[in-house]
């Protein structure tokens, strides 16, 4: 079990199982502010704020002793007032001989706490709707105002008047979770995974704004030869798992805490899958994320279990995979080659289904790899909205994949339920407007993203024919933005070179390539895919679907916003004839 509190890594982890403080003296007197002391004081006074340190340092025999002091005087301050506070003992008078310096210091402890990123759990040891489960949500709001009104009373009292201004800032948990032990269906390899607790409710606290050691992803992930969680195990103090709906596959995603954002982003991008839909159940996926193995070099790679038909992803602990990115296409690439194996065609790309106002209806898909449009294309239909569309229903943003019915048709579905953007992309009005659901990484740096829920798991897993089945070129300017292919075998040959100029989300540069514009399973698989091309493209040739090329031109200078959205004038357009 997590213990009561921890703090590394700038992650800071509550236990309300453990310790759940609803006093200001509770807050005050709890192992977790003492800790939160000790940091602040190492992290923030002494290495920053040297003056200041030097300033109170000088009046104590020791650090520690100067920490003591420190919380013996916040919690004195909750309830008296400070001449009473100095009659308790005079050592305390120098953090009241200069009031605004004190201020000043509660201020910095307060900045300090919000730039940590804050975690609450409760843990259960069996399913059900029991008393933590139920008033967890409220915990977590009165934890947040307990921690306001515990600064607010420290302030207060040293300034010697009310507070006059009040900002109600998310002071508590960004994000909460309740975690059950559960049994599930582990085969003897994977025994070193039971003990780990499941995620069964998350609770995120808008807006939720973190910040990653990487921004991009790099390469691709091969295949292993050697299964690289036989044998191993892993800690409950440091791990926990989420059971996911990959598309339609059951999958346990094993995280490291020191990694929580990216298995809490995963709440916004995959359905949680119910406890009846894995207790007992042995899942088709599995992905350790976060293994400290003792390499310091990246080692991301997947694995097929064949024994046991699971598909294994694995990511050691180094700083090089701390970007969502090898969250999210990993977990892709499994679902993938899985899929592939199993005679189904993966797409990367965009799909909606628009309805324009004149009644007219149809399903589009535009494939392209990361940069090509994909997004930015569905951000242009979402803007044109109120002068085409009468309703738009995306039913992926990113992945989905083509199967053949058992009556012979073809329909698309979804993988995810959620996108992951770049908030440069969208329109600023959008996307400030996922304040209240988004979670946003890297806000101030290159490729800042933002991933948010845009469908349910009921629309992208219903299965949709195509009507449209277009590349999006984001290199070629083109007076016809729309080009409909009556060669099949062209059309092929641009498809499966996936040509694109890179955008700066991952490591590429220049006009790059790859196999069917998907190196998350096509490219691993490309023998098998090139059968499943030809087959699934023939079919929907031959049931009337039009296969062409988009020309988004989103790689061109100045081009960004105004290419997509002449595309989608013209796409509407064909539509419409």
């Amino acid at each position: 079990m997590l213990q009561e509190f921890t703090l590394s890594q700038g992650k800071a982890m509550i236990n309300f199982t453990m310790k759940y403080c609803d006093t200001k003296q509770k807050l005050l007197n709890s192992h977790g502010f003492r800790r939160f002391i000790e940091s602040f004081i190492k992290e923030v006074i002494k290495k920053d704020e040297v003056v200041i340190y030097e300033h109170y340092i000088s009046n104590f025999d020791s650090e520690d002793e100067l920490i003591n002091s420190l919380i013996d005087v916040l919690k004195l301050l909750t309830v008296f007032n400070t001449n009473e506070v100095i009659e308790v003992d005079s050592k305390y008078a120098i953090f009241f001989k200069d009031k605004d310096l004190f201020i000043e210091v509660t201020e910095l402890m307060f900045t300090y706490w919000m730039k940590l990123e804050r975690y609450a759990f409760v843990t259960n040891n069996h399913v059900g709707d029991g008393l933590q489960n139920v008033r967890f949500i409220q915990a977590n709001s009165m934890f947040n105002e307990l921690i306001l009104a515990t600064g607010r009373r420290v302030q207060q009292t040293v300034n010697g008047h009310p507070n006059r201004i009040f900002r109600q800032a998310t002071a508590g948990a960004m994000a909460g979770l309740t975690l059950n032990n559960i049994n599930w269906n582990c085969p003897v390899e994977y025994k070193g995974l039971a003990s780990i607790p499941f995620i069964s409710k998350v609770v995120i606290q808008p807006p939720f704004i973190a910040y990653t050691k990487k921004n991009t992803r790099d390469g691709i992930f091969q295949e292993h030869k050697e299964n690289p969680l036989q044998n191993i195990v892993l800690n409950d103090e440091d791990w926990i798992v989420f059971p996911l709906k990959v598309g339609q596959m059951l999958t346990f995603v094993y995280f490291h805490k020191d990694y929580m954002v990216h298995g809490i982003t995963l709440a916004n991008l995959f359905e949680i899958a119910l406890e009846d839909e894995y207790i007992g159940k042995k899942p088709d996926m599995i992905y350790v994320f976060g293994y400290p193995d003792g390499i310091q070099e990246k080692r991301a790679f997947y694995y097929k279990d064949k024994k046991n038909d699971i598909m294994i992803g694995y990511a050691n602990y180094c700083d090089d995979i701390d970007y969502f990115g090898y969250m999210k296409k990993m977990l892709l690439t499994l679902h993938n080659v899985k899929q592939i194996d199993n005679g189904r065609l993966p797409i990367h790309g965009a799909m909606v289904n628009i309805v324009l106002k004149n009644g007219k209806e149809a399903n589009i898909i535009i494939m392209g790899d990361s940069g090509a449009g994909k997004s930015e294309s569905l951000e242009a239909f979402r803007t044109l909205n109120e002068s085409y569309i009468r309703h738009m229903r995306t039913i992926f943003d990113d992945m989905g994949y083509l199967v053949k019915e058992k009556d012979g048709t073809i329909k698309a579905y979804g993988t995810e339920i959620g996108a992951f953007v770049r908030v440069d992309d969208l329109d600023p009005s959008y996307a400030y407007a996922q304040l209240d659901k988004g979670v946003y990484t890297n806000m101030d740096r290159v490729n800042a993203r933002v991933t948010i829920p845009i469908s349910t798991y009921e629309v992208i897993s219903r299965g949709y024919p195509v009507d449209y089945f277009l590349y999006a070129n984001n290199y070629n300017e083109a007076d016809k933005k729309i080009l409909i292919y009556d060669n099949l075998d062209e059309a092929i040959k641009v498809f499966e070179a996936g040509a694109r100029k890179a955008k700066g989300t991952t490591t590429e540069k220049g006009l790059v390539k790859s196999y069917f514009a998907n190196p998350f399973g096509p490219v691993q698989e490309q023998e098998q895919t090139e059968k499943l091309v030809r087959s699934y493209f023939k079919d929907m040739r031959d049931a009337g679907v039009k296969i062409g090329e988009m020309h988004t031109s989103l790689a061109i200078e100045g081009r960004a916003k105004d290419g997509p959205r002449e595309a989608a004038e013209e796409l509407f357009s064909l539509i419409n004839d």
